[in-house]
């Protein structure tokens, strides 16, 4: 089954219009995040797996970033939010609210170094192992240090773009319950990106 390629619908500066919004509003109320389906094969046959863009510039890794706080901003925990290139540039990162540590740092770039050994999602990882953090240490032959470098926890997604190899950009959320840091990325990338036809 080959993979959806997605579109940005919206002008560059819609998820700063979106986050404004938020920010301006009396009554901001928070919807909650869909769930990401809980095995494998449904989430790579919904495409909640990865994501393959028609492009992945700077402006659509700050869309996409703007987009997700304006998502995010109304929940009542605080999360970080990073997406940056394959190779380590950070195209945007930012904090929701106050409430943060550097924990929340030490999250992030363990699930995007795990997306960007194994190509797929951390969600994924997660389902594969069950949540068995030894397992996948033995599975890999990682000893305790090494292990420590990946997470197998929601919230990291690679993105892909339509033509190159690979994965070229990583989207991290960090501090919500782990399938709603997968599930609000999936969510927001479905409501403003579409399947090219």
């Amino acid at each position: 089954m080959s993979q959806k390629i997605w579109q940005r619908k919206g002008p560059d500066g819609q998820g700063l219009q979106e986050l404004l919004k938020v920010y301006q509003s009396t009554d901001a109320s928070f919807d909650p995040i869909p769930h990401p389906p809980g095995d494998i094969e449904t989430l790579q046959a919904e495409g909640k797996d990865s994501f393959t863009l028609t492009s992945f510039t700077t402006a659509d890794a700050v869309e996409l970033g703007h987009l997700l706080h304006a998502r995010l901003a109304p929940h009542p925990r605080p999360t970080v939010i990073n997406i940056s290139t394959a190779s380590g540039q950070t195209l945007f990162h930012v904090a929701t609210g106050p409430g943060t540590t550097p924990d929340n740092e030490t999250w992030v770039a363990r699930k995007k170094a795990a997306v960007l050994r194994f190509s797929v999602s951390t969600w994924s990882l997660h389902i594969k192992f069950g949540a068995d953090e030894a397992r996948f240490a033995k599975t890999f032959a990682l000893g305790p240090e090494q292990a420590g470098k990946y997470a197998i926890h929601g919230g990291g997604v690679p993105i892909k773009v339509q033509g190159v190899e690979g994965v070229v950009g990583v989207v991290i959320v960090s501090g919500l319950k782990q399938q709603e840091d997968h599930g609000v990325i999936v969510d927001v990338i479905n409501k403003y990106w579409e399947p090219l036809v």
